[in-house]
């Protein structure tokens, strides 16, 4: 019963390696640097790594939002997200699983009466409109570094190209890896405080918690999307939104890659702490937004008359209306599956509401630390 009810979530992860997953070599597929399969392996392999070794940060902020205390609501969380990105991904739209899951979420909350923690909603949407601002940023900044190294050196044009097909291939390892790390909080996140397995000693090398199975289980499925429906997305992405030659197509795999790292690397945040800086919010953020932040810093920076103001404006439809449907589908299916199907979609809890917020958080941190990363 137990591998049933994590179906939806290897479906979700699925879906979020059919569509989200796409962006990191998107553009190096639409340029033709890179051949579809080779992308697809490279960004599955990563994936899966960054997956389970830096997947904690996120999934205790999403955690917050709404600790889903019941397998069978975890189930129809997951389920009602990775329809609404499947259904996004039939469309040729790259949105976001991060919206998805999310609006989800709040569908679960909505139904069962459980509170919204309203702090850490605002820090998520606050990184949907700063996640493709700071990647247009850093696409700005890297165009302009690179255009001016290109031309001091002045290199052979076979030269440039080997170098930037290298290129490719390594930062969309490392685009991969953040995308593994940010993201399997979407895909899995629901699942810790509610279906965690016991430790698991490989042999006799190195131990999995039950949470890492939980993400290598989640990686495993975003992978698999990535290899098998991706590349209707990598098309829109990849060409349709603005004409990339290929040294752009790697600013931009590199300017959302540095985007997904930043909020996601508990390392990063502590060095900032550390040192009295501002840190990133560790939230699960959108790689369709941050792969179209950097191409429209791009086009900014070429004179934004290549940009196809119409696939822009469709993206941003499916932004918006992404985290609406996911809760409707949401809270409609926990009515279904309640009082249809007889499944208990919450366990009763009673709130003080002025501690809502620190009873969420220990809830969460405990499953967490039961199971560290």
């Amino acid at each position: 019963m137990l591998l049933i009810y994590l179906s939806s979530g290897l479906f979700l992860g699925w879906s979020l390696g059919a569509n989200d997953a796409a962006n990191i070599f998107g553009t190096a597929v639409g340029t033709k640097m890179v051949r579809f399969k080779t992308a697809a392996i490279i960004c599955g392999v990563f994936i899966i790594i960054g997956a389970v070794v830096g997947g904690a940060g996120t999934t205790h902020t999403l955690g917050k939002l709404g600790a889903v205390n019941a397998i069978a609501g975890a189930f129809m969380v997951a389920t009602a997200a990775g329809v609404t990105v499947f259904w996004m991904t039939k469309l040729k739209m790259p949105v976001s699983t991060s919206q998805a899951i999310v609006g989800a979420i709040i569908g679960w909350n909505l139904f069962t009466g459980s509170p919204t923690d309203y702090d850490s909603l605002k820090k998520i949407i606050f990184t949907w409109i700063f996640c493709p601002i700071l990647a247009a940023l850093f696409s700005m900044v890297l165009f302009s570094v690179v255009r001016f190294i290109m031309n001091r050196t002045r290199m052979h044009l076979l030269t440039v190209d080997k170098y930037t097909r290298i290129g490719l291939i390594i930062v969309g390892a490392f685009g991969a890896y953040s995308l593994g790390a940010n993201n399997i909080a979407n895909v899995m996140g629901v699942f810790v405080p509610v279906a965690p397995f016991d430790d698991l000693n490989v042999a006799n090398l190195f131990i999995l918690t039950g949470t890492q199975q939980l993400f290598f289980l989640g990686g495993l499925a975003i992978a698999i999307g990535a290899y098998t429906y991706s590349r209707r997305v990598m098309e829109t992405v990849g060409g349709n939104l603005l004409k990339l030659s290929p040294e752009t197509a790697l600013i931009i795999v590199l300017a959302q890659a540095l985007v997904l790292f930043v909020f996601s690397s508990q390392g990063l945040e502590q060095w900032l702490i550390s040192h009295g800086l501002p840190a990133f919010p560790l939230v699960p953020v959108s790689s369709s937004q941050a792969v179209i932040g950097a191409i429209i810093g791009v086009g900014i920076i070429k004179g934004i008359r290549g940009l196809k103001y119409h696939t822009l404006g469709g993206i941003a439809i499916g932004w918006v209306t992404t985290p609406l449907v996911a809760c409707v589908i949401t809270f409609i299916s926990l009515f279904f599956l309640q009082n249809v199907f007889n499944q208990q979609v919450s366990q009763n809890m009673s709130y003080l509401m002025d501690n809502v917020r620190l009873i969420v958080e220990t809830l969460y941190a405990t499953s967490l630390h039961k199971f560290p990363i």
